[in-house]
């Protein structure tokens, strides 16, 4: 331990110069590269497959008409901030504990086999060496340490060793999220199947507005799909955990790719317009829950010996924390499609376009996010607090320069492709006028998002919840006030400097060497 607090002290001579440590190896595919690879890519897929489907029922509903894509614009912001609410603090809290608990499993295993090798060698030395035993000790690697034997490779000597298949692995967390997020799920379709109809009123969509019947129509049936979607979820946050991102995202990319064939089928096949979108993508979701279900059961004993085994207290504790962040963060972007209802439904239209874009996007960094948060939740369970610097760093660095290409991609990108979500002139235009703000502040999000990821993955929780109050309480006043002021454009400036408060704060931690972060002072 000593060591390794040593090692960092060596390598970090101030908090701030975190953010440049080693930058040179930015892009080097060395083992701590390589695993944030292995971590990020997929999530990133997987986390950015949701908003693309999404996009998908956007492009399709806009060959209707631009009533049923603001309306379903609408529907989606309404559904998207109650499923925050409770997915956000779910899933944060499920892959550091998952991870956590997973990295002391291990080292407690790892204990385990030296003390049985270490009894295994004090029984031999009172035998009578036999030739045969001499044999086989000659073929025995010798190491001057108990550590080096418990770290080479094992040596097969039974065929019973060979046959042996591995344990379920008996992680607490993942039996609690999965409880949880089965409830939730159902609590969150009665609300909002039993609310559809205020809830839009207070998005600005007025019963006798022309896009009140199709707005409720859509959220009332996507709503059925409220206990798939928190339950694969819950799961994936188990899955990242364990760092494995390729199962979340093989599930995934199966159900959107289902979503995606049935939206054209249940739309223009059997006339169900927006419904039939809607039920499209609750479809989708089933299938992604049961894949990643069955996927789970291979690799985790999820019946609970006990309640107390669930440790629920600890997981509504911090779960807490993290619902009052997640809150104050959704309803920012809840307030400012809101208010673009409210202009109008070519406003609103071409603000759903810009929108899902801008979270599609951003939603890439959420993959480094993912690594940096599986990697050091299992750092710091083990103390090494040089590898804990070294992630840290590297996801920072990385996100920067995915914010940049980002940029650049949409920045050019938008003004040829807008046409496919609508062929409306107006729509268009406005559409035009949001581009540069989708794309300039795509830096900007990275690293806001990659921050979050390196304060879950150091447990966090409280800094974090107490912040992003803060951050909203001063975005809501700038919504409001450059919206009446200024109407759409207004919007996307309020909203450039939510991100920017946000990112301003994750730096706010580890910046200063506080909190859990107080070793890089040392």
């Amino acid at each position: 331990m000593e060591e390794k607090e040593v090692s960092c002290r060596e390598d970090v001579k101030s908090p701030l110069s975190i953010f440049f440590r080693d930058i040179r190896s930015i892009f080097k595919l060395d083992e701590l590269g390589q695993e944030i690879g292995r971590i990020a890519l997929p999530a990133a897929l997987a986390l950015t497959a949701d908003p693309i489907a999404s996009l998908v029922d956007t492009a399709f509903i806009g060959h209707i008409g631009p009533i049923e894509q603001a309306a379903v614009g609408v529907s989606i912001a309404v559904f998207n901030q109650a499923s925050k609410i409770a997915i956000f603090p779910l899933v944060s809290v499920t892959t550091s504990f998952v991870a956590e608990e997973d990295a002391i499993s291990n080292e407690d295993m790892q204990d385990d086999k030296c003390m049985e090798k270490n009894e295994g060698d004090d029984a031999e030395a009172f035998e009578t060496d036999s030739p045969s035993k001499s044999e086989s000790k000659s073929l025995l690697p010798k190491n001057d340490s108990t550590e080096s034997i418990c770290k080479s490779e094992k040596i097969v000597t039974s065929f019973e060793i060979v046959k042996s298949k591995p344990e379920k692995r008996h992680i607490p967390s993942a039996s609690s999220a999965l409880i949880i997020g089965a409830v939730l799920g159902i609590i969150q379709a009665v609300f909002l199947i039993a609310g559809a109809k205020p809830l839009l009123k207070f998005m600005g969509v007025k019963p006798g507005s022309p896009m009140s019947k199709p707005a409720q129509d859509y959220l009332r049936l996507r709503s059925l799909g409220a206990p798939a979607v928190l339950l694969s979820l819950a799961m994936q946050g188990v899955f990242r955990g364990f760092k494995d991102t390729k199962t979340p995202l093989f599930a995934t990319v199966a159900g959107d790719l289902a979503n995606i064939i049935l939206d054209p089928i249940f739309m223009f096949v059997f006339h169900l317009g927006v419904r039939g979108a809607a039920i499209a993508h609750v479809i989708s979701q089933y299938l992604i829950s049961v894949i990643l279900f069955l996927r789970l059961l291979e690799k985790v004993d999820i019946v609970p010996p006990s309640l107390k085994y669930l440790q629920f207290a600890r997981f509504l504790t911090n779960g807490f924390l993290l619902l009052v962040r997640v809150i104050a963060a959704t309803f920012c972007v809840t307030l400012a499609a809101s208010l673009a209802a409210r202009l109008g439904p070519t406003q609103m239209a071409a603000f759903q376009v810009c929108l899902q874009i801008w979270l599609a996007t951003s939603l890439l960094a959420d993959g480094l996010a993912v690594a940096g948060q599986a990697i050091l939740a299992s750092a710091f369970a083990q103390k090494d607090f040089n590898r804990c610097t070294a992630t840290a760093s590297r996801v920072l660095q990385l996100g920067v320069v995915l914010g940049l290409v980002l940029a650049l991609v949409l920045g050019i990108g938008l003004h040829y492709g807008a046409r496919v979500f609508t062929k409306d002139v107006n729509v268009l235009n406005l559409i035009g006028i949001g581009i540069p703000f989708v794309a300039a502040t795509q830096p900007i999000n990275c690293l806001a998002f990659v921050f979050d990821g390196v304060n879950f993955g150091a447990s966090d929780f409280a800094y974090s919840a107490y912040s992003m109050l803060t951050v909203a309480l001063f975005s809501i006043i700038f919504l409001l006030i450059l919206s009446s002021n200024y109407g759409y454009i207004g919007i996307w400036v309020a909203l450039t400097i939510y991100m920017s408060l946000r990112a301003l704060a994750g730096f706010g931690r580890i910046g200063t060497g506080t909190g859990p972060w107080k070793f890089l002072q040392s």
